[in-house]
């Protein structure tokens, strides 16, 4: 059996396929995190892929536990850092520098957040209910 192609002078204009090399690239980079640590918090919170209104829960909840203090500590029950981690030492999984770096502090809070409660206005209302979260 013999087949015919149709005509297809239509198609001129595509250009033959040739395989090239190229190489991957990234049309986008991400910015070195700098900045405050509610700058650095907030990125980190649209990273997440969390939305404004998370952003704000966030900035209300570390607001009140610690004024955004790296060195806040709690004297009553040894919270510690931006976040209030309890045991304090927690934050070793995010870096050893967990004591002095509020972006390790900021990036071991919003995984707590994320595995505990889901999110940050679900951590809030949380901690509105019960003085802690």
């Amino acid at each position: 059996m013999h087949w015919r192609l149709p005509k297809a002078h239509w198609l001129r204009h595509v250009k033959p396929y040739h395989r090239q090399h190229h190489r991957a690239s990234r049309s986008s980079y991400r910015t070195a995190l700098s900045g405050s640590p509610q700058t650095v918090a907030h990125a980190l919170v649209l990273r997440q892929g969390w939305s404004e209104g998370q952003w704000s829960c966030l900035d209300s909840l570390w607001t009140r536990e610690s004024r955004w203090s790296t060195y806040a500590t709690n004297g009553s029950s040894g919270a510690y850092g931006i976040p209030q981690a309890l045991p304090a030492y927690k934050m070793a999984s995010a870096g050893s520098d967990w004591r002095s770096n509020p972006i390790t502090q900021i990036r071991w809070g919003i995984s707590y957040i994320a595995s505990k409660y889901g999110t940050p206005c679900t951590a809030l209302s949380h901690s509105d209910a019960t003085g802690y979260y």
